[in-house]
C-alpha cells in the first residue's frame, strides 16, 4: 500500500457527504429549523412554476411598467387577488418602500 491509499482512506472514512458539520454552514431553511420550510416551497414552486409562457410574459412586462419585479407584481395578485394598474400609486410606493427596508 502507497502513502495515497492511506490518505485516500483517511479522507473518505465515515463520510456520507452530507452537509458540513462547522457553524458556518447555513442550509437553505435557515438556523431556525426546517418547520414548516418544504410545505412553503412546495407552494412557492406550484404558483412561480406552474404559470403558463403567456402569463409569466404578461407578468414581466406588467411589472417593469410598474417598477415591481415579477415576484413582487405576482405576490400582489395572490395576496389581494387583483391586478395592479397605474393608478395604484399608494400601494406600489408602499411595496417599494418595503422592498428597502428587507
Amino acid at each position: 500500500m502507497s502513502d495515497r491509499d492511506d490518505e485516500f482512506d483517511a479522507a473518505t472514512t465515515g463520510h456520507n457527504g452530507g452537509p458540513p458539520l462547522d457553524d458556518g454552514h447555513v442550509p437553505e431553511w435557515g438556523r431556525d429549523g426546517i418547520g414548516n420550510w418544504f410545505y412553503w416551497k412546495a407552494a412557492w414552486n406550484k404558483v412561480h412554476k406552474n404559470v403558463s409562457r403567456d402569463i409569466a410574459l404578461f407578468r414581466v412586462a406588467k411589472a417593469e411598467r410598474l417598477g415591481l419585479t415579477y415576484e413582487e407584481y405576482t405576490l400582489e395578485i395572490l395576496e389581494r387577488g387583483r391586478h395592479l394598474q397605474e393608478e395604484d400609486v399608494e400601494r406600489i410606493a408602499a411595496i417599494k418602500r418595503k422592498r428597502r427596508t428587507r
